[in-house]
C-alpha cells in the first residue's frame, strides 16, 4: 500500500516493461521539467514512504500546483524554497488535490490562503476531507471500537487507537470554506492546454487523474504508482464497504482509457512509461493476495490473522490501521463474490472461512 505496507505480490514482475525516462528525483528544493511548462518537485514525509511528489505546471503568468504535502513546518520551508527558487517568485494561480489524504492536501488550505486562489478537488474527496477534519479534537466513537474489536484487536490496541482518533486534523490545515468541483471527463484549461478528468475509486472516494491528452502527459496521483500499491481500505464508517472491487474496477477502466505510451507522473516513485504493464501488475497482484487469503481461510480466521496472507513484510503498530483495513478490504470482496463467509461471534468478532473448501 502506498502508505507504508505492500501486498506481498504486488513486486513480483511488476518493474518488467516499465521506463524511466529522468535520471533521478529533484533535490530538495529544486525542479525538473519532466514536460513542456510542467515541473516535478519532492517534498520530505517524516515516515517509511518519505516522500510526496507534487507538479507545478505553467499557468499563464503564473503556476497551478497539484498537492501540496503534509501540513508540517519542514514542508512550508520547502515550499518557500521551491516558490522563490525553480518557480521563479510567480504566483500560484489554483490548488489542484487529486484526492483527501493528508499528503495531498495537508497544505492545501495555507496555499490557497496565501495565494488567494480557489481550491479545486473532486466532491468526495473534499467533502470527506472536511468531515474528518471535523473529528479533530473530539472523542473516538464507539463504531470505530467495535470495527476494530471485529478485526481481532486486543483491548490495549483499541485503546490506542481512542487515543490517536482525529489525528487527520494534525497533518490537514484547514480548508476553504468554499471550492471549485472536477469531475470525471471534466477538462481543465491550463496554460492554454486542455487535461481532462479521468476518475477512479478504491484508493479514495473520487480519486482523479488529470490527463493532456495532446502529448500524453498524465498526473497520476497515488492511482497508478510505478513501485508500490496504493492503500486500499475499509474504514468504521463503511465497515461493509467493498473498496477493493472499485479498486480493481477502475484499473480495469483505465486499461481502456489511456494508451501505453503516455507519461506517468505518479505522486511517489519516479516518472514512467509503460501504463498498460503497470495496470496490468498491479490487478494481478490483487488478484494472487486473493487467491492466497481464499486458501488461508480453510479455517476460521480475523482480518489481523491474515496480514501474512496479503503484506510482504511485519505490520508493526504504525502502520496497523491501514493493514486492518486492506485485509477487511479483500476479505469484504471475497464476501461480495460468495468466496467467503463471516461469523461474529459472543465477544463481537469476526471469523472468516472461505466457500470454497481448497481454494484454488
Amino acid at each position: 500500500m502506498a502508505d507504508g505496507v505492500t501486498p506481498a505480490d504486488t513486486e513480483a514482475g511488476s518493474l518488467r516493461g516499465l521506463t524511466y525516462p529522468f535520471a533521478g528525483p529533484p533535490a530538495t528544493g529544486e525542479a525538473v521539467e519532466v514536460a513542456p511548462g510542467v515541473l516535478w518537485m519532492r517534498l520530505a514525509m517524516p515516515m517509511a514512504l518519505d516522500h510526496i511528489n507534487v507538479y507545478a505546471i505553467e499557468d499563464g503568468d503564473g503556476w497551478a500546483l497539484v498537492d501540496s504535502g503534509l501540513a508540517l513546518s519542514g514542508t512550508r520551508d520547502e515550499w518557500d524554497a521551491l516558490l522563490a527558487g525553480p518557480l521563479g517568485g510567480r504566483p500560484v494561480t489554483r490548488m489542484i488535490c487529486t484526492h483527501m489524504h493528508p499528503d495531498h492536501i495537508g497544505l492545501a488550505g495555507w496555499l490557497c490562503e496565501r495565494f488567494d486562489v480557489p481550491l479545486i478537488m473532486t466532491r468526495l474527496e473534499y467533502v470527506t476531507a472536511r468531515m474528518l477534519l471535523a473529528d479533530t479534537g473530539q472523542p473516538a466513537p464507539e463504531i470505530g471500537a467495535e470495527f476494530y474489536r471485529a478485526a481481532g484487536w486486543d483491548e490495549a490496541q483499541i485503546a490506542r487507537y481512542r487515543k490517536d482518533f482525529g489525528q487527520f486534523g494534525r497533518a490537514v490545515d484547514p480548508l476553504p470554506a468554499g471550492y471549485v468541483r472536477m469531475r470525471e471527463g471534466d477538462r481543465l484549461s491550463i496554460g492554454g492546454h486542455d487535461w481532462r478528468v479521468v476518475v477512479g475509486e478504491g484508493h479514495s472516494p473520487e480519486h482523479a487523474c488529470l490527463w493532456r491528452e495532446d502529448d500524453g502527459v498524465v498526473l497520476g496521483g497515488d492511482q497508478i504508482l510505478p513501485k508500490i500499491s496504493s492503500n486500499v481500505s475499509v474504514w468504521p464508517t463503511e465497515a461493509d464497504a467493498d473498496p477493493l472491487g472499485d479498486w480493481l474496477a477502475s484499473l480495469e477502466r483505465m486499461k481502456t482509457v489511456f494508451p501505453d505510451d503516455v507519461l506517468i507522473l505518479p505522486s511517489h516513485g519516479e516518472p514512467f512509461r509503460g501504463v498498460q504493464t503497470r495496470l496490468d501488475a498491479l490487478i494481478r497482484g490483487h488478484v494472487t493476495s486473493l487467491k492466497r487469503l481464499e486458501r488461508s481461510l480453510k479455517t476460521p480466521k480475523r482480518a489481523v490473522d491474515v496480514f501474512g496472507a496479503l503484506f510482504a513484510r511485519p505490520v508493526g503498530d504504525g502502520v496497523r490501521g491501514m493493514a486492518t483495513g486492506e485485509s477487511v478490504a479483500h476479505l469484504n470482496y471475497l464476501l461480495r463474490q460468495g468466496r467467503a463467509v463471516r461469523t461474529r461471534d459472543a465477544d463481537g468478532v469476526d471469523w472468516w472461512t472461505s466457500t470454497q473448501g481448497e481454494a484454488a
